[in-house]
């Protein structure tokens, strides 16, 4: 079992990495892909890696909720893995809203209304 100070180090290099990984895979797919697609995606990736969970009651410790649910589901079925599904499911929700809001309000490239006129040129 991990005493408190090696729990806290773990946590600290798993979120440090998890959030490379986003920041990675944002750099990644905003060359590819449109700003909508890029934070669809990286926002996701964010809600499905940092979103924790408890693995079964009576624990003090938390671990990432998609690793708990995926052994839950393989060992004892989807019954028993709820209790991390339904944080995963609200948190990837919240991305996807958060992700078309962002979009909408900051990213999204706005029309200048009329095109501009070109002056004609007479001979």
């Amino acid at each position: 079992m991990l005493d408190p100070t090696s729990y806290l180090t773990a946590v600290a290099v798993y979120v440090g990495a998890a959030v490379l990984v986003v920041l990675c895979l944002m750099w990644w797919l905003w060359k590819r892909f449109g700003p909508l697609w890029t934070l669809l995606i990286a926002l996701s990736s964010a809600a499905l890696l940092l979103t924790p969970a408890y693995p079964r009651t009576g624990v003090d410790t938390m671990a990432p909720a998609l690793v708990v649910a995926a052994f839950q589901v393989l060992t004892d079925g989807l019954e028993s893995a709820m209790h991390a599904l339904r944080p995963l499911v609200v948190m990837l929700a919240t991305a996807w809203v958060l992700a078309i809001l962002l979009w909408l309000f900051v990213f999204r490239r706005r029309s200048r209304g009329k095109a501009a006129v070109k002056p004609v040129r007479r001979a």
